[in-house]
């Protein structure tokens, strides 16, 4: 262990003692896109001492200007987020435990990861998926960090269970989430610097170095502008989150049909269409279809869709929820 982290043993904040305790600990990763892989690169490098990581979508050649832990290979392969980041960190640091799901992270699953996990990251684009991050941070009582980017801007802030105000408190203050990557385009510098700010935060938590005041991070890499707000006093005194503690996106029933963000896909979960199904349901229409390792591609008219073995299916150049629904109805009945 000496020689590998040995600048990281000379940090005077980290030593021998926070080596350690970085060894000995969980961390949840949702979502490996542009946060997430970089999140997770960093936290194997320091030596964590397990990563659980959760994506359900798969590289394209788009993601690699920003999504540094995936290569052209990756791409061409259209090979899920989850499995490549898998591959790639086990390369990197073969000596921690690395779990991985090529899954939609809904409440279950995620309650399910996270109970015995110290931290969980958000490696994720859209606000449904970090509310519902939110709600089980706080019903289990582990903390977690927020980070978002988009075009220069990034964000980033933690939110410890018993200590801070959780993310719906601070919704009115965190930046507009009207814009995406995918509409707006996005710098990999700014990624780099959300990144640093989270996982500098975990690497505090996890050693036990993460205390009063406590801030969210905003800032813009190309004007060089940064600011910190407290948020130690913006708790919600209604807050069905960290005061009343109902849980409401843990609780919702989420629907089967849903819009990625900022992006032309729709995304339809159906166990009823498992690999069989969808494979005779194709052959006898005369559709032809690639099969992948991971998952059966092929096209529908313009629509191109991507069937996953577990009844989930990606459904490019969809934006309406009920084309969806009627495409899916057409195939399967």
């Amino acid at each position: 262990m000496d020689n590998r982290y040995s600048r990281q043993l000379l940090y005077k904040n980290i030593g021998r003692d926070g080596q350690r305790l970085l060894g000995e600990k969980t961390a949840v990763i949702v979502g490996l896109g542009a946060l997430g892989s970089l999140s997770s690169e960093m936290l194997a490098r320091a030596g964590i001492g397990k990563l659980i990581l959760v994506d359900r979508d798969y590289v394209e050649v788009t993601n690699l200007q920003r999504q540094t832990l995936y290569t052209e290979q990756d791409a061409a392969a259209q090979k899920p987020k989850a499995a490549a980041a898998h591959e790639q960190l086990s390369k990197i640091n073969s000596s921690i435990d690395i779990e991985s799901h090529i899954a939609h992270c809904d409440a279950v699953l995620l309650v399910s990861l996270a109970k015995d996990a110290d931290i969980i990251i958000d490696g994720t684009d859209n606000f449904d998926t970090r509310m519902l991050i939110n709600d089980a941070s706080f019903k289990l009582g582990i903390p977690w960090i927020y980070a978002a980017c988009v075009e220069a801007s990034y964000s980033s802030a933690a939110f410890i269970p018993g200590e801070t105000p959780c993310f719906r408190c601070l919704t009115p203050v965190l930046p507009a989430a009207t814009l995406t990557c995918d509409t707006a385009g996005i710098i990999s510098p700014a990624v780099h610097m959300a990144v640093s700010q989270q996982v500098t935060t975990a690497l505090k938590i996890l050693t036990g170095q993460y205390s009063a005041p406590y801030h969210l991070h905003i800032g813009n890499v190309w004007d060089m502008d940064y600011m910190k707000i407290d948020i130690g006093k913006m708790t919600e005194t209604n807050c069905p989150t960290c005061q009343t503690r109902d849980f409401p996106e843990i609780s919702r029933t989420e629907s089967n049909a849903m819009k990625f963000c900022g992006r032309d896909m729709i995304q339809v979960i159906d166990e009823r269409l498992t690999e069989n199904v969808v494979t005779a349901a194709l052959e006898q229409a005369g559709i032809e279809f690639k099969r992948t390792p991971y998952f059966i591609e092929f096209n529908y008219g313009d629509v191109r869709i991507v069937s996953f073995s577990n009844g989930r299916l990606l459904m490019h150049h969809v934006v309406n929820l009920n084309k969806a629904r009627t495409i899916i109805n057409q195939l399967f009945g």
